[in-house]
């Protein structure tokens, strides 16, 4: 797909679509930064077992703008460059209104949301003085539907599509391509829970009955594929794209 020789940074690097994502592009000849949030053994483990040439690891809170824009110039550094940013990194859980404490709020929406600003807010001067760029955000399915009990996690992923659109705009013009993918029920740490606890077997027979292809669970594999297409020549012509990979979840009753 024609990325042979670039390099990447990767937030939520350490684990789920984040890992899937590192390990597909060092499969394709991209030299990868794994960046965690804080354990950066943990993102050194994974950077250390890609495939082909070993990646390097980075840590940050991406909600501390000043720790994230650290990180992003040490990157820079690095990597002698960052040609992709990959915003992998992102929370999930219920936020039920009535029940959801300021602190749970703030976590949601400083990661998800802030966290990816701050990424890109940090990347995009770099890239503009090269004249060139790929960004990825990751959205949600549940970016275009609701989610009953997970409000903030909505607002918070159809935030991020809404920012993809209007950055593209911005950055296009400077040689930069930023699109979304917004993933279905993908199977992930994230979600361990809703796939394996009996409390919870509702949830999931629920969102089997709704499935149209029969496969309830997307592999982190998928994403990773698209997320490739979107950083090729392949994808040249789009700016500001949502794509949608959701097994057919949302495409209606």
């Amino acid at each position: 797909m024609a990325i042979l020789g670039r390099t990447a940074l990767i937030t939520g690097g350490s684990q789920g679509i984040g890992e899937a994502i590192a390990r597909k592009l060092a499969s394709e000849g991209v030299l990868v930064g794994v960046a965690a949030s804080s354990d950066l053994a943990k993102a050194r483990a994974v950077a250390d077992s890609l495939p082909g040439k070993p990646g390097l690891a980075f840590a940050a809170d991406v909600r501390d703008t000043a720790a994230t824009t650290a990180m992003i110039a040490d990157a820079e550094q690095a990597l002698g460059g960052i040609d992709i940013l990959i915003n992998s990194a992102g929370v999930f859980y219920p936020t039920p209104a009535g029940g959801t404490e300021e602190a749970s709020f703030d976590r949601m929406v400083d990661i998800n949301f802030k966290g990816t600003w701050n990424a890109i807010n940090a990347a995009a001067p770099y890239m503009k003085q090269r004249k060139r760029g790929w960004i990825v955000n990751l959205g949600s399915v549940v970016a275009s539907m609701g989610f009953g009990g997970y409000a903030v996690y909505c607002a918070t992923k159809a935030g991020i599509v809404m920012m993809t659109r209007a950055l593209a705009i911005e950055l296009a013009p400077h040689g930069i391509s930023v699109n979304c993918l917004s993933p279905g029920n993908t199977a992930t740490p994230m979600n361990l829970d809703i796939r394996t606890k009996p409390e919870l077997s509702g949830m999931l027979e629920g969102m089997r009955s709704r499935t149209p292809s029969g496969q309830v669970h997307s592999s982190a594999e998928d994403m990773a594929n698209i997320v490739a297409f979107l950083v090729s020549h392949a994808a040249r012509a789009m700016h500001g794209a949502n794509i949608l990979a959701d097994e057919g979840f949302s495409a209606g009753m």
